[in-house]
């Protein structure tokens, strides 16, 4: 209990100090000896602090187990009135040892001067005990606020959790839908092909199931989702769909979320490369500066302007999806941009915090 209380009593006995050189100025203003000053300080300071430490200490010890009530305030005000005589007493007497000055014997010690002076010393005992109440419900108060924002925290960081499964959990059938309303129309047109992405598929979802369920994945990872990925649907698309992958080998370990790519390369197949006649190529490729991780995803297709009329502004689901699980995880620090690619196509490009495992 002692090793608790030390600091705050001497936390406490730094303001009754503050609080007993003010006393002693007052009382040189007051009696207008302005060269008595350092004196009235030593005799202020020993009385203060004596008294306070006493009273401190009660307070934090066994007062502190009673309730912020006018029992408390009427103990704690008992124990000043007791203690303010003899604080004024020993004070006065420790002063004048360390000034080497002779004072009255007790005999001699009540009078009028002394009774206004005891007085004075218990009102300044009482303007210490009050606010060294004042700073601690301060602080207990800050503390509550703080555990309140804390526990608010949690609770935003748990909804948002929450609400990111959710948005990714609707781009997960987004994409199977259209890779099996694909493979069923295949299956009585080419059964050799339909068997060849059912493997590709199958390969697909054993690189991105577990990944999917977690809350983070590496680029690595990622990137050998998208490969299978665009495996798949280049069975699909044939000749028309050719692809290139370039990974950085210091990037493949850094952490972003999972399924973050795969809307940005379906994008850009179904709405860059499908419409266009002789098909094209996808490029995904990864960059890092200034603590930001770049993702690009450029295609040769018909470009976003010509794949207005089958996409919402910034693409469809899967685009506007990413967007928002973005600004949930990041706020104003990710941001995903969609612009016409040089010399044709489209360019989407994916900036995020640089975060490693």
């Amino acid at each position: 209990m002692t090793a608790r209380i030390a600091p705050r009593l001497l936390r406490d006995l730094g303001l009754a100090a503050l609080v007993s050189a003010v006393a002693a100025v007052v009382i040189v203003l007051t009696v207008a000896k302005p060269e008595t000053l350092f004196a009235q300080l030593v005799y202020s300071l020993c009385i203060g602090l004596g008294g306070f430490a006493v009273v401190d200490t009660v307070r934090l010890r066994w007062a502190a187990s009673l309730p912020a009530n006018r029992l408390r305030w009427a103990a704690l005000l008992a124990l000043t009135v007791v203690v303010a005589p003899l604080a004024h007493f020993t004070g006065l007497h420790a002063g004048a040892l360390l000034l080497g000055e002779s004072l009255p014997p007790l005999s001699e010690y009540a009078n009028t001067g002394r009774v206004s002076m005891i007085v004075f010393t218990l009102i300044g005992l009482v303007v210490m005990t009050m606010l060294a109440e004042h700073r601690e419900r301060l602080a207990r108060i800050r503390q509550e606020h703080a555990d309140a924002r804390l526990r608010a925290e949690t609770i935003e960081r748990q909804a948002l959790q929450a609400r990111l499964r959710l948005l990714q959990a609707q781009i997960e059938p987004h994409m199977l839908f259209n890779t099996l309303a694909n493979l069923q129309g295949l299956i009585a047109l080419d059964p050799a092909r339909a068997d060849t992405m059912l493997d590709q598929l199958i390969q697909f979802l054993r690189a991105t199931l577990g990944a999917s369920r977690a809350d983070s994945t590496t680029l690595g990872e990622e990137f050998a989702a998208m490969e299978a990925y665009l495996g798949l649907m280049q069975v699909r698309m044939g000749a028309r769909l050719a692809y290139r992958l370039a990974l950085p080998p210091s990037l493949r370990a850094a952490r972003l979320p999972p399924m973050l790519l795969q809307p940005l390369v379906e994008n850009a197949i179904v709405h860059g490369l499908e419409p266009a006649i002789d098909g094209g190529e996808v490029v995904l490729s990864a960059s890092a500066h200034g603590g930001l991780l770049e993702i690009r995803v450029r295609d040769t297709g018909i470009g976003p302007r010509a794949a207005a009329a089958q996409r919402a502004k910034g693409g469809g689901i899967g685009m506007d999806t990413t967007r928002e699980r973005l600004r949930v995880l990041y706020g104003q620090r990710a941001a995903l941009d969609l612009t016409p690619g040089e010399p044709q196509g489209a360019l989407a490009i994916l900036t995020l915090p640089l975060e490693t495992a």
